[in-house]
């Protein structure tokens, strides 16, 4: 079975595939400092309590985050005995190399939602993923990643406004029953929420302008299926789309080895 962990920069996410679907999904902080045998402790034990006889023969890591990498392929080894995959490192292949500027580091979850998305839906996609940053990503004709956008994310832009506005309290995101806010919370949740619908609509517009071909939209992400109940912004909602795309890449590294 394969293991699949997505590191980003305020969650990880576990997920276990048998080669048909994922048995389970599991999630934790990122902390740099986490240990290959805190891990372990913490993975067998929810593996443990819901009752999931995994023997994993392969994992496949996407990280955010460089410096979690050493104790996740250590964790890896010593427990499943097996060296993982790491997106982005030059011995874990891509279905189809991206085309950008030269020198251009590519994020390890853009790569993998890309790949995700090109499986799916095949070519010509925008991938909104809702995480820490919200990214638009473009997915061409072939499947290659081509750019996209980052913009900051919803948590980060609330919490950035309760830092710098001493008497604006930290709300949590949802939709609001009206444009007009009658009290500050409601004032706060009108603005983030309708403020990142228009972001959204307006910059997939753009992109699908500047394109020049139609387009789907997929959004992923935690809040993706918040701001799908607002408008019609999404051609689907896929929260396992990251996940997927880690499979995705792992069969196709698989293949180049036989």
């Amino acid at each position: 079975m394969l293991l699949a962990i997505d590191c980003g920069n305020t969650n990880t996410v576990f997920s276990i595939w048998d080669g048909t679907r994922f048995l389970c999904t599991l999630r934790t902080s990122t902390h740099h400092a986490r240990t290959a045998d805190a891990y372990f402790t913490w993975f067998h034990t929810l593996v443990t309590h819901y009752g999931i006889d995994a023997q994993i023969t392969d994992v496949i890591i996407s990280s955010t985050v460089p410096r979690v990498v050493f104790n996740l392929r250590v964790f890896a080894d010593r427990f499943f005995g097996c060296r993982p995959l790491v997106v982005g490192r030059p011995d874990c292949r891509l279905p189809v190399p991206p085309r950008v500027d030269p020198g251009t580091a590519v994020g390890p979850d853009r790569l993998v939602n890309v790949a995700g998305a090109y499986d799916r839906h095949g070519g010509d996609v925008v991938v909104v993923d809702f995480g820490t940053a919200t990214t638009f990503d473009v997915v061409a004709e072939d499947g290659a990643y081509v750019g996209g956008v980052i913009a900051p994310g919803v948590n980060l832009s609330l919490e950035a406004l309760h830092m710098g506005a001493a008497a604006l309290p930290h709300v949590d995101i949802t939709q609001p029953d009206k444009v007009i806010g009658t009290n500050t919370v409601g004032c706060i949740q009108s603005g983030v929420f309708w403020g990142y619908v228009g972001l959204i609509d307006g910059i997939a517009t753009r992109i699908k302008a500047e394109y020049g071909r139609p387009m789907k939209v997929i959004g992923t992400g935690g809040l993706a299926s918040l701001f799908a109940s607002g408008e019609v912004l999404f051609d689907s909602v896929e929260d396992d789309l990251t996940m997927h795309g880690l499979t995705v890449i792992h069969n196709h590294n698989k293949r180049q080895d036989l």
